[in-house]
């Protein structure tokens, strides 16, 4: 089985904190974002090579983390380098398929994406069915799920989609986190030849599922679709499970340091009080209070305070 890993998006919504970093490789915890997408795939005995799927925007950096973290996967390339010039979800499958030749049961999953369930479990609900599946999990909330792509079952199979729905039928919603039969993996370009939108992944599989079954394994726990500075500091304090992470080579002198706290390396907290925050590489946060906030890098916070705000890098705010 190969595995593909979607990263080639431009993050727009995450802006200013990811106008110059790819969302996948945003610091959380300790780590990245993308630590917990490829540690699973590394650990599972089934997936032989894996392909992070990227822009030409953000290569180099992709292929340094995955050199530097010793992780054994292929950085493929898309030719674009702006939010308008992109592939789009299944664009770049249907691209990477073709220049790199898959020809196996391929698990895809998104970068940006964070889930509590064992890999494992996914794959074994799909060599039991023996059909394309998906990943599924109940928001439970209407108003949340308008966002997403929407599955209804019977059963474990897929009998109705709706693709981001001002009313919405349900709150399961399809998670990027696919696998399909080796069989399906020219469906991409055919369906891109019939000129079906290239981007919203929910609208592939709908036109999947009107032609052969596609099931979906149903988890509970965690799920982290991260798109926006709220969700990413929900992610990371996830991860962080109550805790604060402050790496070797920050600074925090005289200051309180709440849960769900990362302070990156080179960043400095002096006389402050954080609950909730993200302080970005070389950051500087003196005397202020921060909550629900991210101080980008190179940024200089002081005297202030903070509540669900974003400090670009290189800004300064007194």
């Amino acid at each position: 089985m190969d595995a593909v890993v979607l990263a080639g998006g431009y993050a727009t919504r995450l802006w200013p904190i990811t106008i110059d970093r790819a969302k996948p490789l945003l610091p959380v915890a300790g780590g990245r974002l993308l630590d917990h997408v490829l540690e699973p795939l590394e650990e599972e005995p089934r997936v032989e090579d894996v392909y992070v799927s990227t822009n030409a925007r953000f290569a180099g950096d992709f292929r340094s983390y995955v050199e530097s973290r010793g992780f054994d996967a292929s950085v493929v390339v898309e030719p674009t380098r702006r939010e308008s010039e992109k592939l789009g979800t299944v664009g770049a499958l249907a691209e990477l398929v073709d220049s790199e030749g898959l020809d196996r049961d391929t698990i895809v999953l998104a970068g940006d994406n964070l889930f509590s369930f064992p890999l494992s479990d996914l794959l074994d609900f799909y060599e039991s069915k023996e059909a394309p599946c998906l990943a599924a999990y109940d928001v439970g909330s209407k108003e949340e799920a308008k966002g997403y792509g929407l599955v209804s079952l019977d059963g474990s199979e897929v009998d109705g989609f709706q693709e981001k729905p001002e009313e919405p039928d349900s709150t399961l919603v399809s998670t990027a986190c696919y696998v399909f039969p080796d069989e399906l993996l020219e469906s991409f370009s055919t369906y891109l030849a019939d000129d079906n939108n290239p981007d919203a992944p929910g609208y592939y599989l709908e036109w999947l599922y009107r032609r052969e079954p596609v099931h979906a394994y149903v988890f509970e726990g965690a799920w982290f679709d991260v798109g926006t500075p709220e969700s990413y500091l929900d992610a990371n304090g996830y991860l962080l499970n109550g805790d604060s992470f402050v790496d070797d080579d920050a600074v925090v002198e005289s200051s309180e340091i709440g849960e769900g706290v990362y302070v990156m390396e080179g960043a400095e907290v002096v006389d402050s009080v954080l609950e909730n925050a993200i302080v970005l590489s070389n950051a500087s946060v003196e005397n202020s209070r921060l909550m629900d906030s991210v101080v980008c890098g190179d940024a200089e916070v002081e005297s202030v305070e903070l509540d669900g705000s974003v400090v670009g890098d290189y800004s300064r705010i007194t």
